[in-house]
């Protein structure tokens, strides 16, 4: 497995387990438009880090990452309120830029990880 220059993790904090099976969309700001680049959808353990193929090019600039929180609540006793999370974050070095999420039904927030 190779890891990704951008991955995230999910941990639903009201259960303290992480958020499997959550589809996430990554998107790069592109003269003023979100233009999509990859998709995928969380492991068992929350994460995805092997989602963005070598032949992705990742340059410097300004991305999002938008959750699909309804995916994840659809089910569960408590529905979500925020229908999705989005994280917009610059891409400013050429260090690994993890992206985590933590999740409640009523609220989120994230910080840059390692």
């Amino acid at each position: 497995m190779n890891k990704s220059p951008i991955t995230t993790h999910i941990l639903d904090t009201s259960t303290g387990k992480p958020a499997a099976n959550v589809p996430v969309s990554l998107y790069k700001l592109v003269n003023k438009q979100w233009e999509l680049l990859v998709q995928g959808t969380t492991d068992n353990d929350g994460r995805i880090a092997d989602w963005i193929s070598s032949n992705t090019n990742i340059e410097f600039g300004t991305y999002q990452l938008i959750f699909d929180l309804d995916s994840y609540y659809q089910g569960q006793a408590t529905p979500a309120f925020y229908p999705q999370a989005q994280i917009s974050f610059r891409l400013q070095d050429n260090k690994h830029h993890h992206i985590p999420l933590l999740l409640s039904p009523f609220g989120y927030s994230t910080y840059r990880g390692s």
